[in-house]
């Protein structure tokens, strides 16, 4: 019954500014300093207010001033991720998964499915499914999906769709 309720927000949350659900495509900013995602439109604004008040670049939700470089941000998302904070562990997951450390991006993926965050169940179904870093798993992928798509993840709720219609579950 879960499945078939539409989310109350997306499954990205809102933005912590403006209030309003995030859209679900990843045109988001996440900050590496708080690990917040802000909407497109909160982000805009700032670079703006900082382009006409000559100032320098900040987070627009703590003002923590932006990281110079990658490496930096990726210290950022560590510091976030040893505080239990499900969007830096999902992001540093998604730069091994890139990276191709499958192991590591699991291990990422995992901490944060158990703090309920929808993109890192979806991405643990993605490495059950292909086998990355994993034993390919039906049950697991699928259970993933379900966690996902309960929490209003698009492409969770699409993928167990085309399992139903596949195994003519319909």
């Amino acid at each position: 019954e879960l499945l078939f309720k539409q989310p109350e927000s997306s499954h990205r949350g809102d933005c912590p500014i403006c209030f309003l659900p995030l859209p679900i495509d990843l045109g988001n900013s996440m900050m590496s300093c708080c690990s917040k995602i802000i909407c497109r439109g909160c982000a805009y604004t700032n670079d703006l207010r900082e382009v006409v008040e000559k100032r320098h670049p900040a987070c627009p939700f703590c003002r923590h001033p932006t990281p110079k470089s990658q490496e930096e941000a990726v210290v950022n998302y560590m510091k976030r991720a040893e505080k239990n904070d499900p969007n830096a562990m999902n992001s540093m997951g998604n730069r091994l998964y890139d990276e191709g450390d499958y192991v590591g991006a699991f291990e990422y993926f995992t901490k944060a499915a158990e703090l309920s965050d929808a993109m890192s169940h979806y991405k643990l179904s993605i490495l059950y499914q292909e086998g990355l870093g994993v034993e390919k798993d039906e049950k697991k992928e699928l259970y993933h999906l379900e966690e996902a798509a309960i929490a209003g993840h698009p492409d969770a709720r699409y993928n167990l769709a085309v399992d139903e219609w596949e195994n003519e579950r319909f």
